[in-house]
């Protein structure tokens, strides 16, 4: 995963749009969530560095996208990140057990790395360059970037990087701003961490040079977060019984958009091979689905099993060193759960 790894629109040039579209982080095209007017406080427009970005429309604010400072168990110290690439949170721990926590958007590489490393280099309104295998392949898109892309609004990095070292090299790990708002919350293409603008340079602020950065593990983001599945949008939210029954009435609602909108403008026979080819899409859809709650379930099915064999061997040999205490022989010690024979009254 390398710098250039992000989903980003260029707001001047078609040309430009076509060079964020293909992307090696371009964000799958999907129907967006239902228009919400307006923004919330944080996310309004700002002047920052000269340059001008415009304010995160309500809409991808939905759910907890906004930052929050939120109640946080985890033992990582102070001034410290943690990312949980499964269920699209970042958080900056604070004292006494809060956190910031942010929404992200983050890619199929992304989950490849887990583990710690440390904040080695931040960068305001930082550069760009493609690398040599996207210059090889699309010359016609990223040969005029071969020298490197200057900082700004067009740049994929956004507002604020910040790049992730272990070991004193660079990992290719990065956390930084978009423009494009309505990728956070989803899985995207490929695997840099991105935020909104606005919260790149909030979290930018609270973060020093060497602070350490903890990438959880699918085990890990279970065990502090739950299971999470996508919703009907592709953004993730936590696997209830509740969010499951939503997302199954808004498939459904989609699905019937779509088919509407298609049989509208096709003939009659162009709309039932369409009807076909969406119902295919949607049972595509709903095994994903069922495979991803398979797994979550397994996993969780995993951990109690060897949370149980722990106990048992914690309850096993506190037994023996009873039956110890009490002069009766390994042997004949009863398994845990079991009483103990009565000893004969001293004297």
């Amino acid at each position: 995963m390398g710098p250039m790894q992000v989903t980003f629109i260029f707001p001047r040039l078609i040309a430009a749009l076509a060079l964020a579209a293909l992307t090696a982080c371009a964000a799958p095209q999907d129907t967006e969530a239902p228009e919400a007017a307006g923004t919330l406080p944080g996310y309004g427009a700002l002047e920052d560095g000269g340059f001008s970005i415009p304010q995160v429309a309500k809409r991808h604010l939905w759910g907890d996208q906004a930052k929050a400072q939120v109640a946080y168990a985890g033992d990582e110290k102070p001034g410290s990140i943690v990312v949980d690439t499964f269920a699209r949170k970042l958080y900056f721990v604070m004292e006494d057990g809060r956190a910031m926590r942010y929404a992200i958007a983050v890619g199929r590489e992304g989950l490849r790395f887990t583990g710690s490393g440390v904040i080695g280099r931040k960068a305001e309104w930082p550069a760009w360059q493609p690398t040599a295998n996207m210059i090889k392949t699309r010359p016609d898109l990223y040969l005029e970037y071969a020298a490197g892309m200057e900082g700004g609004l067009d740049n994929p990095l956004g507002a604020r990087a910040m790049y992730l070292y272990r070991g004193g090299r660079d990992t290719m790990f990065r956390i930084h701003g978009t423009l494009d708002d309505a990728s956070i919350g989803h899985a995207t293409s490929a695997g840099c961490i991105r935020l909104f603008n606005q919260d790149a340079i909030d979290l930018y602020d609270r973060i020093k040079m060497g602070a350490s950065v903890k990438v959880r593990s699918l085990e890990e983001s279970l065990a502090a977060e739950g299971p999470y599945i996508d919703d009907a949008w592709g953004r993730a939210i936590p696997d209830t019984e509740a969010n499951r029954t939503a997302v199954a009435a808004e498939l459904l609602a989609k699905a019937a958009a779509e088919a509407k909108a298609i049989e509208a403008s096709l003939t009659e026979k162009d709309a039932a091979e369409a009807a076909i080819a969406i119902e295919a899409r949607q049972a595509a859809k709903e095994a994903k689905a069922a495979a991803r709650l398979a797994e979550a379930e397994a996993l969780k099915a995993t951990r109690e099993a060897a949370a149980a064999e722990r106990k048992a061997a914690r309850d096993l040999v506190r037994r023996l060193a009873e039956c110890r205490r009490l002069g009766i022989p390994e042997e004949d010690c009863p398994p845990p759960g079991e009483p103990l024979p009565e000893q004969p009254a001293a004297g």
